[in-house]
């Protein structure tokens, strides 16, 4: 991002933007997945090195300009979809078959799209990231199609962690729910079932610790997984079980320790 004369875009100078847009783009730099982000209804078009090589242009400045005449397939295959996300709707379409420009000719391959409406500060939909992970080997019945992912509560005061941690993990293909604080935590949890929760030690009013054990006596089967920015002194003698993580983290080691939960 630092090398980039952002000045000559459609988005301007960097100090220009918004929040929500300095975030985004840190996810989509610093991730292997392939992204895609339109930012507002100008589509201003986004992506990542690793979108700019699945589609065959890796020779292209990744962040660029609005979006071609003839737009990208992952952008132009579903109008409705894509209608449905400006509308706040998170959308997954698995093995979704996109014709993509390759070695001098039109080739098929499979993708799972995400589709995640980034919001802005008021709480409207600002732009669009779309996330292609590897296609779903398979329809998997019912019982079994939640193998690999997780509906896990975030629980983080800060709100710009809270949403970077959160679309990390949505681009891993889990469920997402957060809250602001233990409080709140609790009342997700009495309205729904969580595989994980994953929360600050510091919160304000009820601390991490003590949402853990409650949760933990409400929902049993729940794993917890603690991320400090201190020494995990606060979570080194507790009296459940539970997962550590020291702050700063970076994906690799979210991935870790969330596939060590299955």
């Amino acid at each position: 991002m630092a090398t980039q004369d952002w000045s000559r875009t459609e988005l301007g100078p960097q100090e220009s933007w918004p929040q929500a847009l300095r975030l985004v783009l840190d996810i989509m730099l610093n991730t292997p997945l392939p992204m895609l982000l339109m930012w507002g209804r100008r589509q201003i078009m986004l992506y990542n090195q690793a979108y700019a090589s699945n589609v065959g242009t890796a020779s292209a400045v990744p962040p660029g300009g609005t979006v071609p005449a003839m737009p990208p397939s992952a952008w132009s295959w579903n109008p409705q979809a894509i209608e449905q996300a400006w509308g706040g709707h998170s959308l997954v379409f698995q093995r979704q078959p996109l014709k993509l420009w390759r070695d001098g000719r039109m080739a098929e391959t499979s993708f799972d799209l995400h589709y995640t409406p980034v919001r802005n500060a008021d709480g409207e939909v600002a732009g669009i990231l779309c996330t292609l992970a590897p296609g779903s080997a398979a329809a998997l019945p019912a019982a079994a199609a939640n193998d690999g992912h997780l509906r896990i509560l975030v629980v983080e005061d800060n709100q710009d962690a809270q949403y970077l941690v959160c679309e990390m993990l949505r681009a891993f293909g889990h469920e997402v729910s957060a809250a602001a604080n233990g409080e709140a935590a609790l009342e997700l949890l009495a309205k729904a079932e969580y595989d994980v929760l994953f929360s600050d030690v510091s919160l304000p009013g009820m601390s991490g610790v003590e949402l853990g054990r409650t949760a933990l006596q409400r929902q049993p089967r729940l794993r917890i997984v603690f991320a400090s920015g201190y020494s995990q002194s606060l979570t080194s003698h507790l009296d459940f079980p539970a997962v550590s993580m020291q702050k700063p983290y970076d994906i690799e080691q979210l991935q870790q320790v969330l596939q060590g939960l299955h």
